[in-house]
């Protein structure tokens, strides 16, 4: 099974915002489908699609592939265009396995999952054979209006005809061997018994109206993965970026503040946050969101060092630079990130040599008032 080529589309959002790649479902292009809801996220993030083999802009394919392949199609051609960044990631049924078999295979150049409408198993593979026997006998045209039937809660076609009209469009439009290969991936799609070891921030969003893929199966799901949140929407079927592009990108910004936000309320505490988040006005907030975003959520939470040696960094890092007003609550967080005291006291006597005695002299002093006092 090789690596299919993927294509990307930007979609909206300016190129020094932190990068969220979209992922489409099976028939439709990306464009049709994440248009509206990502307007809305271009406020805050780079916003790039990728496009199935042979829908959309998507060159066709003509060899088999697997769900892994398109993920590690996507990381390609994230890497052309993105450079070697961490990016946040989402997408619906297809789209959605994928981003399952990017935090298993490289959860590394992630920064968070949102799943939506999707599962860590898709159909039958039975099921997945006939359709790919169909399209490729009588073109994607023989699968519009069971798709319909599919995608849409009742009501939304005679509400947003055009969303609706261009979805079915890119289904009509995509080249049958190449959506026939889709089927055969998700056919031999099965990720149940991995999900126990996604460590990225997920997401699950579930349609209460989808019968392609329910939301108790994704709920489930989602059960088994460590910390993920689950969300359905009602009045919702398959398709929601494209059913209810306000809500699923209110949640996508609020899932991907989110680690930065519960990291940030670990290491220094609730009420420490809490307190940040009460004195937050029009001219702040920007910023906290800023630090959240990037400072816990993009730097706390990288792989590479344990929280307790980063606080040993940052504990150095404030004697350095004086910042002692912060110095107090960085020292009960290095407390609770497993320093001990000990360990404390041996980083302030380091820091005097290679910072300076003055400055440690009053580091010293905040941290015989936190070292003193009973608790982290």
């Amino acid at each position: 099974m090789g690596v299919p080529e993927i294509t990307l589309v930007r979609l909206a959002g300016e190129p020094g915002r932190p990068p969220l790649v979209v992922g489409p479902s099976l028939g439709t292009s990306v464009t049709a489908l994440w248009g509206a809801c990502a307007r809305l996220l271009g406020e805050r993030f780079h916003v790039v699609g990728w496009e199935l083999p042979g829908h959309g802009h998507g060159a066709p394919a003509r060899e088999p592939f697997t769900i892994a392949g398109l993920a590690a199609g996507v990381l390609a051609a994230a890497g052309r265009s993105l450079g070697p960044v961490r990016f946040a990631y989402a997408g619906d049924s297809v789209g959605g396995a994928v981003g399952l078999r990017l935090a298993l295979d490289a959860p590394e150049r992630l920064t968070g999952v949102v799943a939506i409408c999707t599962g860590a198993a898709i159909g039958t593979p039975g099921s997945w054979a006939e359709r790919a026997a169909l399209v490729r006998a009588s073109g994607t045209p023989a699968v519009v209006e069971s798709s319909a039937q599919r995608w849409f809660a009742p009501g939304f076609l005679d509400r947003d005809p055009e969303t609706g009209t261009a979805l079915l469009r890119s289904l009509r439009d995509a080249d049958p061997e190449s959506y026939a290969l889709v089927c055969a991936a998700l056919a031999g799609f099965d990720a149940r018994g991995e999900l126990g070891r996604i460590g990225v921030p997920l997401l699950a969003i579930a349609g209460a109206a989808d019968v392609a893929t329910p939301a108790a199966a994704l709920r489930a799901d989602a059960a088994t993965v460590p910390s993920a949140r689950f969300v359905e929407l009602d009045a919702v079927a398959h398709l929601a970026p494209a059913e209810a592009p306000r809500t699923v990108a209110g949640l996508i910004e609020d899932h991907l503040a989110r680690p930065g936000l519960a990291v940030r309320r670990e290491v220094l505490g609730d009420a420490h946050v809490e307190r940040a988040i009460e004195r937050t006005s029009d001219i702040t907030r920007d910023f906290q969101d800023f630090i959240t975003r990037y400072a816990w959520g993009g730097i706390w939470t990288r792989p590479g060092l344990a929280r307790r040696d980063r606080s040993i960094a940052v504990l150095t890092a404030l004697v350095a630079g004086r910042h002692f007003e912060e110095l107090e609550f960085h020292l009960r967080a290095a407390l609770t990130n497993g320093l001990t005291r000990e360990e404390i006291i041996e980083v302030l006597l380091q820091s005097a040599v290679y910072v300076g005695v003055p400055a440690a002299n009053t580091a010293f002093a905040v941290a015989d008032r936190v070292l003193g006092a009973p608790g982290p």
